[in-house]
């Protein structure tokens, strides 16, 4: 019975030892490395959006009159709304210059279209919303220019 029990205590630390090595290392990833990798993806996704609409304005604000029936918005406002949304947050976003900003405005963004236009497209909106929400939370890391910008005013005050 003791080499039983002693054959399990010695198995725990073999195997322990490696997923403990493994979690180690993804640890040491950095959480900067992280949000550029969040801020890239998340800004790819609606500038592309904002560059399919402006390829072709006519098909856009068809779309916008005819199939995504937003609320309380004439169409041809509401697709010069969304496509600027689209840009300017995705370049916000994009360069970490007033990064939060630009993730609220995409959020909302993805919650006018979660709500109003594709609620069956749920799961691709909250990938979107929790890349949002990492950098609306944790900020845009230090490859950004809201860091250098934090810095150079963090010397002054």
């Amino acid at each position: 019975m003791s080499l039983a029990l002693d054959m399990k205590r010695n198995a725990a630390p073999r195997f322990a030892a490696p997923v403990l090595a493994g979690i180690g290392l993804m640890e040491k990833i950095p959480l900067s490395l992280v949000q550029l990798a969040a801020r890239i993806a998340i800004a790819r996704v609606f500038w592309q959006s904002a560059q399919t609409k402006l390829a072709s304005w006519q098909v856009t604000e068809q779309l916008f009159a005819y199939e995504y029936n937003l609320p309380l918005l004439d169409p041809a406002l509401a697709a010069r709304l969304g496509t600027a949304a689209e840009l300017v947050g995705a370049l916000l976003v994009a360069f970490g210059f007033a990064s939060r900003l630009g993730a609220l405005i995409l959020l909302g963004v993805t919650a006018t279209i979660q709500v109003f236009v594709f609620p069956q497209n749920w799961p691709d909106h909250l990938l979107w919303a929790s890349l949002l929400l990492l950098i609306i939370a944790r900020g845009p890391g230090f490859m950004s220019f809201d860091w250098v910008i934090r810095r150079l005013f963090a010397g002054r005050s």
